[in-house]
């Protein structure tokens, strides 16, 4: 049995295909994924054992431009990824038992699966991507919401609209050519009515949250054994626990002194200070010791050791640290991470920054918070609570959904 895993997207998108593709070969499935061609998400897949094919272009150097992606840009980059979802991910899925898609909106995915006649599952990280009568859309690149529009029925119409704008054309020129009917509605038909939720339970919460039928799984939890480097050991071992600050994937371009201001809001805690270099490439701004950067590690390790975690609020940094009993501090920066950073506060267990762009009075303050022992405890309590076998459940629940296709039907 093989399947086919696909997402197009940064790091948060990447790491629990790479925890369901473990959870799959330890099972005795064959992985394959398709993922973009950056060495270090790729490198994420091939250490669960997937073979790995890249499609789409350079996700990092598209994060990291200059200005970021724009409007202008995504319609490009859309028509480009659902011709990789045609070529690429359709050639990957030859062979393949079932295709599960997440990530960027897979507009492809679910027509290459329906060619080859495989089981298509759509897996979102996040429930706020699907449609509901409680929460408005995330913002998507292109025209603006209409001044004064608060009706959720128009706002997630206008949403299904812009989809259509970004990947409707791209999608039916391909579907024709495969001799299929054009899709009316990309969202809807991307998203299937069984949508599958990758969130652990204590931190995104599914019931009545969308009008779909959702699947919920736990989240997809990447096993990480690797040791923490020598030089890291030393500086934790030198000083009282620090502040861990990073951002991951982001560039940070709302706040491109987020480095010195985090250090010096950290500092003005009596704390010393972890900085995760990330796509922002955060450095220490003087040489005092009680300041140390640090790259790709084991955040599994690393969290249960620092005093808080200062990210961005993509949903593998905010579990990880959650499951380590670790305050948090989020400062979000876009799609998803409001609403982790609103559900953190909610549960008591850190502190959601007010804006993207910190100050070292508004951080030190939410670190003042963050560090108090009441969030410490309640962060520490709600760490018992939360589920460590998501990504199996979900392997298990694949391996059925191919069991049902294969499956005759009754005379």
């Amino acid at each position: 049995m093989r399947v086919l895993l696909m997402a197009y997207g940064s790091r948060g998108d990447i790491e629990p295909l790479a925890g369901l593709a473990a959870a799959l070969r330890q099972l005795g499935v064959e992985v394959r994924a398709c993922v973009p061609p950056d060495e270090e998400l790729a490198a994420l897949l091939t250490g669960a054992g997937a073979e790995v094919v890249a499609f789409g272009s350079s996700v990092r150097a598209l994060v990291t431009g200059a200005r970021g992606p724009s409007p202008d840009l995504a319609f490009k980059v859309a028509a480009e990824l659902v011709a990789g979802h045609f070529a690429e991910v359709a050639a990957a899925a030859e062979g393949c038992d079932a295709l599960l898609a997440t990530g960027l909106m897979p507009a492809g995915a679910r027509s290459v699966a329906e060619h080859l006649g495989i089981p298509y599952v759509l897996a979102s990280f996040h429930p706020c991507g699907l449609p509901s009568s409680r929460y408005a859309p995330l913002k998507r690149p292109g025209k603006p919401n209409p001044p004064g529009v608060t009706d959720l029925k128009e706002l997630w119409r206008l949403d299904a609209e812009r989809v259509n704008a970004l990947y409707g054309e791209a999608l039916n020129t391909h579907r024709a050519a495969l001799g299929m009917p054009p899709v009316d509605n990309v969202r809807d038909h991307v998203l299937t009515e069984r949508p599958w939720l990758a969130a652990d339970p204590a931190l995104g919460p599914w019931q009545e949250m969308t009008d779909l039928e959702l699947v919920p799984t736990g989240a997809w939890i990447r096993p990480d054994d690797r040791p923490l480097p020598a030089d890291l050991e030393a500086f934790l071992a030198a000083g009282a626990p620090p502040v861990y600050v990073g951002f991951g994937s982001m560039a940070m371009h709302a706040a491109s002194d987020v480095a010195p201001v985090a250090i010096a809001a950290v500092r003005a805690q009596g704390r010393w200070v972890l900085l995760g270099r990330g796509w922002a490439d955060l450095a220490p701004a003087d040489g005092q010791d009680d300041c140390f950067a640090v790259g790709d590690v084991n955040h599994q390790a690393l969290f249960p050791r620092v005093a808080a975690v200062v990210h961005h609020g993509g949903a593998g940094t905010t579990t990880t640290a959650a499951r380590s009993g670790a305050p948090q501090v989020i400062v979000p920066q876009v799609a998803d991470q409001p609403l982790w950073a609103a559900r953190v506060a909610e549960l008591g267990i850190g502190v959601a920054h007010d804006g993207p762009a910190p100050t070292v009075a508004s951080l030190s303050a939410a670190l003042e918070t963050a560090l108090s022992p009441a969030v410490r405890e309640r962060a520490r309590a709600v760490a018992g609570t939360m589920r460590t076998d998501g990504a199996m459940i979900a392997a298990k629940l694949l391996i059925d959904e191919i069991g049902r296709e294969r499956r005759p039907a009754p005379a």
